[in-house]
């Protein structure tokens, strides 16, 4: 909606356009294109959203009165009491603790995240890249609700009831600059991009080194694996594309509802295993399984018969979200009672923490208070 505001152009034909520039750089360029095409959005989003944020105050006469002004904004609906939209949670503290944990603690549990972590070069990049990716995260994220909790004062320029919640950004943003709704266009494309090249880098890759190599294709050459992973990244890419474009023209018009559905599924799946995977030595097979089984059909039955559901659990973002959490139940409880590895597979599973390195002392001071090390 935001390209189809500023291009007057139909949406279908943003989503191809977007959808062939990302192509280009992750099949010319593959995981490092896609890591340095990542480092200059986020830069891009941090000016953005402080930019947008700065544009819509101004435009609302400052913080202060946009502040007031959404104290007078009433919705029964919503909330009874007076000034509900300028508390800090908001009139709904309950689905918005959904939204969080969702867009926030989902990202743990997505399969695409794990390539985010090929281009490393060091663990100093890891502390790096922690600090780093926290300030971006609080910036962008915290950006984002900010700006979002002031959508109210728009919504009586909007017909939510035919163009749905989603056109409400863009009205919020038509009145600003030129430039201002260009910067938007960019930031808007930068994070589109950024999650699609993630997800079709990593649906590809996988799809080819775990599946078609040595399961369908014996003797695989690396040429050829390369020349898998470029078509299945096309295909992909064009799955999407589709999906994107039967969205928009169906009746799910609620982005956040899509999301809810595809995160609760596949992050509300692979959370918990990943992270008892990675730390507890006792987690069982069947312990996942369980938890795969559980998040794909609590996300299934809620799409089909989401209003048997309590009413908290209707929306696919709390379902989501409490397929999550549940998850990091699941596993640890069924794991209690489930046969585990034999140790000796367990052993040969987590020896890599156990692996020596070594490394310079500017990299590794050691410990001098132990008598048994090895001083240069």
């Amino acid at each position: 909606r935001l390209f189809g505001m500023a291009f007057h152009v139909d949406y279908a034909v943003c989503v191809i356009v977007m959808a062939v520039l990302t192509g280009v750089y992750v099949i010319a360029g593959g995981y490092m294109a896609t890591a340095i095409n990542d480092f200059i959005q986020g830069i891009i989003m941090i000016f953005g959203i402080c930019a947008v944020i700065a544009a819509v105050m101004q435009a609302e006469g400052g913080l202060s009165q946009a502040l007031l002004r959404l104290a007078q904004v009433s919705d029964p609906a919503a909330s009874p009491a007076p000034g509900a939209f300028t508390s800090f949670f908001g009139p709904d503290p309950l689905n918005l603790a959904g939204v969080v944990v969702l867009t926030s603690l989902g990202t743990w549990g997505m399969p695409q995240m794990v390539q985010k972590f090929y281009a490393i070069r060091s663990e100093k990049a890891i502390d790096k890249g922690t600090i780093i990716s926290t300030v971006f995260a609080a910036i962008v994220a915290g950006g984002c609700y900010f700006l979002g909790g002031f959508g109210r004062l728009f919504s009586d320029q909007v017909d939510v009831a035919a163009n749905g919640y989603d056109s409400i950004v863009p009205t919020m943003l038509e009145g600003l600059s030129t430039v201002l709704i260009a910067v938007v266009v960019i930031l808007v494309l930068s994070a589109s991009m950024s999650t699609l090249s993630s997800l079709v880098l990593a649906s590809s890759s996988t799809l080819t080194l775990d599946f078609i190599k040595d399961t369908i294709v014996k003797d695989m050459d690396e040429k050829r694996q390369i020349l898998t992973m470029r078509l299945l990244i096309m295909v992909f890419i064009a799955i999407s594309v589709v999906l994107a474009i039967v969205q928009y023209r169906s009746n799910v018009t609620f982005i956040a509802q899509l999301m809810g559905v595809s995160w609760g599924a596949l992050a509300g799946a692979f959370l918990a295993p990943f992270l008892y995977g990675l730390y507890w030595k006792k987690t069982t097979r069947g312990a996942c399984w369980v938890n795969f089984l559980f998040s794909t059909v609590v996300m299934l039955a809620n799409i089909f018969f989401g209003k048997y559901f309590p009413t908290l659990l209707q929306s696919p973002i709390n379902a989501g979200a409490f397929c999550m959490l549940a998850g990091l139940i699941i596993v640890p409880v069924v794991s209690l009672v489930t046969p585990r590895l034999p140790q000796g597979q367990i052993d040969r599973i987590f020896a890599c923490y156990d692996r020596k390195v070594v490394v310079s002392v500017k990299d590794s001071i050691g410990d001098h208070t132990n008598p048994k090390e090895e001083t240069p």
